[in-house]
């Protein structure tokens, strides 16, 4: 028996040697676990799991190491030599390319060394490699999982993209694919209201497809982008075409993350750390932290608070900078400046607490350095043209000749140009020849008006609707360079890069997006990268080896459950798809946030085991009479997430959004965990027909046992008094209370009710009998009715019932951190 199983993986390799097209291979490569034959044309003839022999290769459509674009057309190899190390494909164009090739235990790479001739070159393309797998595509990491294996590709540097020239800008497309009924179809009438992208790995008809590309840069392009018909993407020296290079991989499933580890290790990509771990695998990289707007002034308190709440990350979030660009601090909140962020940071590092802070990646403002009283000639621009006449300092109307890159409104927010070291702003552009931009001030921004001569050029600024200016590459870098400094001088370990998507005014689309991380990442002290927290509002396929998750912000534009709601709960199986820990994005504390509102944040944190930024200024913090119960839940519910005290069978059902949870402590280190049924209805001010009762009715389930029912009342745009309910139409309960508008009475099964203020501020409380409230198990009705002290018809009584379910104890021996 044992010969027979020493001999099983041989037997496999023989069976899968025997389906492999040897006639026509040219050379086979392996790794510990997968392999790949290479054809005399330069196509992939199989894509093989070495433990199985099983293929996974589509073979629907041709499918090549890769090839060139030339004049816009798509141009595959027709011949392949090897020799030791080192592959040369031969074009029909008389395109010679030469690549160099690695077998490695884990992956296998491939890198071009050489293409002549290169300046016809358009783009290479690796691939795209079309596969038989559709279970899990990770369009943004670029692994694709079957049942029991997966492939996928990597990008190896920062010019090598993940995905498909879908876009002359190099912007990947963005929507989310899977609810698109054509997969072929890049450019859908989606809202494109996702903020992830289509790239490296993509689903097909039958499997899935990998796919990355280079781009020669060496010539200007024009693009569309920026909402922009035409705009210039300049060239860009970065070694072209030569040094593209990706890595290819096959393996088991459950190693398909560890090796993605492995690959960044071995062919030195970025590999941030969390406390000693891989910030991909760290069970803390989806922890929660909190948002504030603290100073140096009244830092202590933050730093107080954070531990309150049992958490480790401490964001600030304000007017942390004076001017975007070059990032000086502003002195309002930190008066030495760098030092006095320092201090900051080591005052809460002594104390357990991590600083980080929030930075608008290119945008630069108006006010920076880089724009007045001298703009800086990197700052980048929609395109050019000559000003056709001379000019004086004085003069409003600016003859140009040609429109095109001045008239374009959509996305014109300063309406700037730039003359040599002069900014000018402009009304409009003339409607026909001659060509001139009117109604013109001058020295725009603190720089000078100056006499301009005849053919001198004028450019037109690309700004952003932040009322910013953006970058070209060189300007990006030295940007990127500047934050790294603050942070390696601070000793900052959080930050969030908001708005990358600015990073494409280089003209280098995605790859622009992940020059400036990476730039800032590889200029940071080994300390720093040792333990360190990046995110931000998007990604792109290398950038996922720099950022530790993905979050976002503007919970502003919604209640605190209704704001973003389906778009956090949505992103939540991109992430998974894609082995990036969970996060549900920010919201924020007001006054009126109530306990309820906070655990119902957190039973989805709990569900999804996604962490989130909790915005909570001091002055909101002190007006809340809920903020040391909300913290102290905070620090509960987050200490059993990380430390995984929850069952899979809690978690599955904290993520279904119309359940309510709540957590009480029962001892040191027990909880107990119950599912809460909250049903809530308006009472409205209304007049109803003659003789209709002047009641609403609410239904509501007790799930749990015989108890007394929890009750919220909060009186809106209205004082009300006589506040009548009814029980199942026969226990009827007068409530010796008026609530002014904004007031609220909660009831939580005692034999007291507390009324508040509308921050949550005890007023008053006043006895009742809890039998009254006492229901048994199943269906009942309520009935409410009041006497509203307005004619307001938005006047209303805003009424909630709450009934628990039965209590599960949850035991937690660990620690959080």
């Amino acid at each position: 028996m044992k010969r027979i199983l020493y001999l099983l993986p041989f037997l496999i390799s023989i069976l899968s040697s025997c389906s492999k097209d040897h006639a026509n291979q040219l050379i086979d490569l392996a790794t510990d676990t997968f392999s790949m034959g290479i054809s005399h044309q330069g196509r992939i003839l199989d894509f093989t799991d070495v433990s199985t022999g099983e293929d996974f290769l589509s073979k629907d459509t041709s499918t090549y190491l890769m090839s060139i674009r030339v004049d816009s057309q798509v141009i595959h190899p027709v011949s392949a030599q090897v020799e030791a190390d080192l592959l040369t494909l031969d074009f029909e164009n008389e395109t010679q390319a030469q690549l160099r090739f690695e077998e490695k235990n884990t992956h296998l790479t491939f890198e071009l060394l050489s293409i002549t001739p290169e300046e016809s070159v358009e783009l290479i393309l690796w691939g795209p490699y079309a596969t038989l797998i559709n279970k899990v595509i990770g369009e943004t990491v670029g692994v694709v999982r079957g049942e029991d294996f997966a492939i996928g590709i990597q990008s190896l540097n920062l010019k090598t993209m993940g995905g498909y020239p879908w876009n002359e800008s190099d912007r990947m497309p963005a929507f989310d694919i899977f609810r698109e009924e054509n997969w072929a179809n890049m450019h859908p009438d989606s809202d494109g209201s996702v903020l992830y992208r289509v790239e490296a790995a993509k689903p097909t008809n039958d499997g899935s497809s990998l796919q990355a590309y280079c781009r020669n840069r060496s010539q200007a392009r024009i693009i569309q982008d920026f909402q922009h018909e035409k705009i210039i993407a300049p060239p860009y020296d970065d070694g072209g075409l030569i040094g593209s290079k990706i890595a290819l991989f096959g393996c088991a499933v459950d190693q398909a993350l560890t090796t993605l580890g492995t690959i960044e290790l071995e062919e030195g990509l970025p590999h941030p750390m969390i406390d000693g771990q891989w910030g991909k695998e760290a069970p803390t990289a989806p922890a929660a932290y909190i948002i504030s707007d603290f100073t140096e002034a009244n830092v202590d308190e933050a730093i107080a608070l954070t531990k309150k709440a049992g958490l480790r990350y401490l964001y600030h979030y304000g007017k942390t900078f004076d001017n975007w660009g070059a990032f000086e601090l502003y002195k309002g909140e930190f008066p030495d400046g760098v030092e006095s962020l320092k201090r900051c940071v080591e005052k809460a590092e002594a104390q357990g607490v991590l600083l980080g802070t929030h930075v608008l990646s290119n945008f630069i403002t108006t006010n920076d350095p880089y724009v007045t009283p001298v703009p800086d000639d990197r700052l980048a621009i929609v395109g050019s043209s000559v000003i056709t006449s001379e000019l004086d300092a004085n003069a409003k109307q600016i003859p140009i000749q040609e429109p095109d890159f001045f008239n374009q409104m959509k996305n014109n927010s300063l309406k700037t140009v730039r003359i040599s070291d002069e900014l000018i702003r402009y009304g409009q552009v003339s409607a026909s020849a001659p060509w001139m931009l009117l109604d013109c001030q001058r020295g725009a921004f603190g720089t000078t008006a100056s006499n301009h001569a005849a053919g001198n050029e004028i450019s037109k600024l690309l700004d952003h609707a932040y009322k910013v200016f953006l970058t070209n590459a060189d300007l990006t870098i030295e940007m990127s360079e500047t934050i790294a400094d603050l942070y390696n001088k601070t000793g900052l370990r959080q930050i969030s890069f908001d708005g990358l998507e600015g990073n494409r005014s280089t003209g280098l689309g995605t790859y622009g997006e992940a020059l400036m991380p990476y730039t800032w990442y590889k200029a940071l002290s080994d300390d720093l990268q040792a333990h360190l927290i990046i995110d931000a509002s998007r990604t792109t396929h290398f950038f996922w080896h720099i950022y530790t998750r993905m979050n976002w912000g503007e919970p502003w534009y919604g209640g605190f459950r209704e704001s973003q709601t389906e778009y956090r709960f949505n992103n939540q199986e991109y992430f998974r798809r894609n082995y990036m820990p969970g996060m549900l994005g920010w919201f924020k504390m007001t006054p009126q946030t109530s306990v309820e509102d906070i655990e119902w944040l957190l039973a989805r944190s709990a569900g999804y085991d996604a962490g989130y930024a909790f915005v909570a200024g001091t002055e909101v913090v002190k007006q809340n009479g809920n903020s040391d119960k909300i913290f102290e839940l905070i620090g509960d519910w987050e200490k059993l997430r990380i430390g995984g005290a929850f069952t899979e069978v809690q978690k599955e059902q904290m993520r279904t959004t119309d359940k309510e949870f709540s957590l009480r402590k029962t001892g040191d280190k027990e909880w107990a965990l119950s599912q809460v049924n909250a049903v809530i209805m308006n009472h409205e001010n209304k007049e109803k027909q003659p003789g209709e009762p002047l009641h609403s009715t609410l239904e509501f389930d007790n799930i749990g046992q015989e108890q007394a029912i929890s009750l919220i009342l909060t009186a809106q745009e209205s004082e009300v008094a006589d506040i009548t309910i009814e029980i199942d139409n026969y226990k009827e309960i007068k409530l010796p209370l008026a609530l002014q508008a904004g007031q609220i009475m909660k009831y939580s099964g005692s034999n007291i009710a507390t009324i508040y203020d509308a921050n949550w501020r005890q007023i008053d409380e006043f006895a009742v009998s809890q039998d009254d409230f006492h229901v048994q198990p199943g269906n009942h009705k309520l009935l409410v009715q009041c006497s509203f002290q307005s004619s307001d018809e938005k006047a209303n009584l805003k009424v909630e019932v709450r009934c628990k379910g039965e209590e599960e104890a949850i035991d937690f021996s660990g620690d959080s951190w």
